[in-house]
């Protein structure tokens, strides 16, 4: 008996779980995305990527940037509902609106470098990344999109307000996350650009809005 109850009680904590099912509409489509050969793809390219040199020391921070979203979500999942499911809606709104403009506007870039000047750990690490990413579906970059989605809920956090060196890591983190989009040729500085913008647009209706709302609803008479 102990068990079902504490399984009933383990359910009704964590039910709001039921969010990361969104996990099953983002990855087909993405994978289809990603498969398809009948479009033709539109290049993003900015005169600014041709002053970016490629770098492979880049590929630590890039490949981080999966343990940092998990690891954000995972803090706030536990521990604060709320943040959890503003930075849940921030994401999911912003990945859903990347999988319909990648849908109806195909899109890649062709910035890869062909030949490497070195031959290390961090250049065999990149190619791994170039043989399993296609060069496809780039604007915006979600790497960015969701790196700023984590500042943002880390920002808003009063638990870790309390934890400047934690906020200013995470922070130094995406920045360097986000610099590693460039410098790996995985992204034009046009697809950096589109996820800032796309980040502004979403942020008002899932975190300032709500604050409004709460600001409202802490002057009215008990």
């Amino acid at each position: 008996m102990k068990i079902i109850e504490s399984t009933k009680n383990f359910i009704s904590k964590y039910r709001h779980a039921w969010v990361l099912l969104y996990g099953f509409i983002y990855m087909p489509w993405f994978i289809y995305l990603e498969r398809r050969t009948d479009v033709q793809y539109f290049m993003i390219h900015s005169p600014l990527d041709d002053y970016i040199p490629f770098v492979e020391y880049f590929i630590v921070p890039y490949l981080l940037w999966f343990a940092f979203v998990a690891v954000a979500a995972g803090y706030f999942f536990f521990t604060d509902k709320t943040g959890f499911y503003r930075l849940c809606a921030f994401l999911i709104a912003g990945m859903t609106f990347f999988l319909f403009l990648c849908t109806v506007f195909p899109n890649g870039q062709n910035l890869r470098p062909v030949t490497f000047a070195r031959d290390n750990i961090f250049v065999d690490l990149v190619k791994q990344i170039y043989s399993t990413d296609t060069p496809t579906n780039v604007l915006p970059s979600i790497h960015v999109f969701n790196s700023l989605g984590v500042c943002i809920a880390i920002w808003h956090s009063e638990a870790l307000k309390k934890h400047r060196m934690i906020q200013c890591g995470a922070y130094l983190l995406a920045l360097l996350i986000i610099l590693s989009t460039m410098f790996l040729k995985q992204h034009s500085v046009t697809d950096v650009i589109a996820a800032f913008v796309l980040a502004c647009a979403i942020y008002p209706f899932v975190y300032a809005a709500q604050e409004k709302k709460a600001a409202r609803l802490s002057h009215q008479p008990i």
